[in-house]
Formats: C-alpha cells, structure tokens, sequence
C-alpha cells in the first residue's frame, strides 16, 4: 500500500541470510514468527509487537523463520512528516517494542488496506497512520499507556456459537487483532486459565445445561458441545465436576 510519501507491505524474510542498503528509510515490525536484524553491528531478533528502525543508506542483514511475517513501512528521504529527525533518533536507538493498543491498531489497520486495495483515499490514510504510530513508538518508548483488557463478552460470543466445533487460539486471538502468543499470556493474566481451559469450561457448562434441559443420549450432546467422543466428554465432565455425566443425569 502507498501513497505520496510512505509505503507498507506486509512481507515474509527470506530464510538465508540478506545484506543490503536502500535509498529510504524503513520500520520494520515482526507480526508472526521470528526473524533476526542487524544493523550496524547491533543484531536483534524480532518477535510479534518488536521493531526496527532503519535509516537510509545504512547497510543491515536480516533473515526470518519459515513462518515469518513483517510490517515493513518504507518512508522516501523527502516526505512531509519531518522523517529526518525521527530516523536521525533511530541510529540511536534502532530497536522499539509496541504495546499491546497500537499492536491492535496496526493489525486492524492492515487488515482494512488489504480488504481495501482499491479505495486510495483510505489507504493513503491507513499509511498515515500506521506510520505515525509506529514514530510515536520509536520517538517515546518509555511513554506508558495503559494495557488494553480482552472484550470477554466477544470472545465469549465467538465461543457459543462455534461450540459444536473446533476452537484454535489463533481464532481467539483474530477477534481481537493479537498475536496468538500474546493474547495467549494477556488472557491467562486477565481471566486466570488458559484459553483452551476456559473453551473447555464453556463446552462443558454447555454439556451440563442440555442434560438438564434435554432428554437426549450423551454422545449426542458430546457432539453439540464439540467432544470429538462421548469417552472425551465423560472423562472431561469427571475431571471438573467430580463425577460422570450419567450419573447427573441420573439424578436430572
């Protein structure tokens, strides 16, 4: 995506090793996987929500995993948005973090160019965004904001209605534009389990209301509550109520 003085693509780094130079200036921002930078003798790995700042004409290697994927912003030397100052501080300090607001803002934003390629005038936006984010981000690293709390009632109502199928972290994560590592370590931090703890809570608590409101055989509602087996369902239910379904319903 482009407009009259910032680009941005979201990329996967070559496994082998590159070195190169380049007429602009460029952020660099890790969204999956891992890869590695070196700039100026100075070599970091980037993770989900970790960037890099890259002069012009300043020679740096990188490389990436298999799985990798990064936010790659490009800024030409001449641009509107003082670029000179903010990349002449970046030689200082070359490597930033993001916090989890603007890692939400980001892939929101990127989501909507990409659904959004042929709308100029928004996308011209997005990367006016995007690029003062991520300045707002090298320029005042150590300016804490307030860690943004999980949407539980989103989550929770993505989960009811895939209940009788399968629910990955990496979905979970998607709702709410996180890295599906850190959305992972935010919501056991928030809620006190494990996503796939509280989903199998809620497959079970799902399980518990149809035998109380339902005359039908267990594994039927082992497959509306998404056990792949009545033998899964009954040795889920014993693990966290203490007994075996048949033997609640039993005494339904």
């Amino acid at each position: 995506m482009e407009n009259a003085t910032t680009t941005f693509n979201i990329v996967s780094l070559s496994d082998s090793m590159t070195r190169h130079a380049h007429n602009y200036h460029q952020m660099v921002v890790g969204l999956t996987g891992q890869s590695e930078f070196d700039i100026k003798g100075v070599r970091k790995g980037l993770l989900a929500g970790t960037g890099c700042a890259v002069s012009a004409n300043v020679e740096h290697s990188f490389y990436g995993d298999h799985d990798n994927q990064v936010l790659v912003v490009n800024t030409p030397l001449r641009c509107s948005d003082n670029s000179m100052a903010l990349f002449a501080e970046s030689s200082r300090t070359g490597y930033f973090n993001l916090d989890l607001r603007t890692q939400q803002l980001i892939s929101l934003l990127t989501a909507e160019a990409q659904q959004s390629k042929t709308d100029t005038g928004l996308c011209n936006s997005i990367s006016q965004t995007i690029f003062y984010l991520l300045k707002r981000s090298l320029i005042s690293p150590t300016q804490e904001r307030p860690t943004p709390r999980l949407d539980i009632t989103l989550i929770d109502s993505y989960i009811q209605q895939h209940l009788d199928k399968k629910i990955s972290v990496a979905e979970l994560a998607s709702l709410v534009f996180l890295a599906q590592s850190q959305f992972y370590l935010l919501f056991k931090e928030q809620i006190g389990i494990t996503p796939h703890q509280y989903v199998l809570r809620k497959r079970l608590e799902f399980a518990k209301q149809l035998i109380l409101g339902q005359r039908m055989p267990l594994s039927q509602i082992a497959q509306l509550s998404g056990f792949s087996s009545q033998s899964s369902f009954s040795q889920a239910f014993r693990r966290l109520y203490g007994h075996p379904p048949t033997r609640y319903q039993d005494h339904v």
